[in-house]
């Protein structure tokens, strides 16, 4: 089914509308405990996803030792015993911290849609509204995650196997030179697939969860609905994409400025969890209704606010209706009652046989 609209599809008119949906949920009035509210939705659906700080480089004092084989291979025998414990029990953690994050941020991403689009801070039933729809976005998000691992696997080993003999050669430079074509051709793999999985992972925020939020559908659904829309618009959808990291990165710019300003006061306040979500709430609203109003502009079917404009109707559920029976047993006569307040009435009287009455 041909999907394309007939109306022209714009990366710049959904930026006025985004900012002032912006205002009107956050400034209109101005309420500190609505601020808290959609902030701790926010917070969950970006739960996980923050950045990290940078590493420190070496002291430029020559090529690095490393151990032996045989140093490496006789620690790892000595003390097998509590290694591969150890390593058991991180590796239970860090999977069920990593999957609880996950969880959490799917169910924050229809929490903070919710509030988006209906302008409310609502918490609790948000959470179990869309609880259908937010478990089959986490199981789809752990099968993409879970593919992406899979087919990092092999590129890892090309990697290893290009770069242990460099890093153990006595002549790394020649040997280097020599594996530049292989280097060259990972970097481009590793690169291009980090790209496809992160273009799987922005389109489903951005556009699958709204048609999940709107049809009630669960992720798999909700991406056939939507890959009908994408293949007869792609290049519209890769403008998006772009200007949306254009957006980004202007941001990005003004809280550096901001940072650099404030002496990086902005900064730390920023880094504490939640509380820096709170603050940077205009960002988290305007980038989310920036994607929901372009989205909304291939017809009403994708837009957000009109659907939750609508109010559900309650339809009164009406009485069951019961067939009269007929019984197969007769029914004893019922005598009539009388009221309590009448007495019976007296059966006349019969005539005494010893009574004589002269005009008979």
């Amino acid at each position: 089914m041909n999907q394309t609209t007939t109306q022209p599809i714009s990366v710049i008119d959904p930026v006025n509308k985004a900012f002032e949906k912006t205002r009107l949920i956050l400034f209109s009035p101005f309420d500190i405990g609505k601020w808290f509210a959609l902030g701790f939705c926010a917070w969950l659906a970006f739960l996980g996803e923050g950045g990290g700080g940078s590493g420190g480089g070496g002291d430029g004092g020559g090529r690095p030792q490393f151990p032996s084989k045989h140093e490496v291979r006789h620690f790892f025998e000595a003390n097998m015993h509590w290694i591969l414990p150890m390593a058991l029990t991180i590796a239970v953690i860090i999977l069920v911290i990593t999957l609880g994050l996950l969880f959490l941020r799917c169910r924050g991403k229809f929490m903070f849609l919710n509030g988006v689009a209906r302008n409310t801070d609502l918490i609790i039933q948000p959470w179990k509204d869309y609880a259908a729809q937010a478990n089959s976005l986490f199981l789809f998000k752990l099968c993409v995650g879970l593919l992406y691992m899979v087919c990092m696997i092999p590129i890892v080993i090309g990697w290893l196997v290009v770069l242990v003999p460099i890093i153990h050669a006595h002549e790394a430079g020649q040997l280097l030179a020599a594996a530049i074509g292989m280097i060259c051709l990972l970097a481009s793999v590793t690169i291009l697939l980090g790209m496809a999985f992160g273009i799987i992972s922005k389109l489903t925020e951005h556009f699958v969860v709204p048609v999940m939020y709107i049809h009630r559908l669960r992720c798999l659904e909700a991406w056939k609905i939507f890959w009908g829309l994408l293949k007869d618009n792609l290049w519209q959808f890769f403008i998006f994409l772009l200007f949306y990291m254009v957006l980004f990165i202007g941001f990005m710019a003004i809280f550096a400025a901001l940072g650099f300003a404030t002496c990086c006061c902005f900064c730390c306040f920023t880094a504490i969890p939640y509380i820096g979500t709170v603050l940077l709430l205009p960002f988290y609203v305007f980038l989310r209704s920036y994607s929901a109003l372009y989205l909304a502009q291939y017809g009403p079917q994708w837009d957000v606010f009109a659907a939750s404009a609508v109010a559900p109707q309650v339809v009164p559920t009406p009485a069951p209706y019961l067939e009269p029976t007929l019984s197969s047993e007769p029914t004893e006569p019922t005598e009539p009652t009388l009221p309590s307040d009448s007495t019976p009435p007296t059966p006349p009287k019969t005539p005494d046989p010893g009574f004589y009455d002269p005009n008979l």
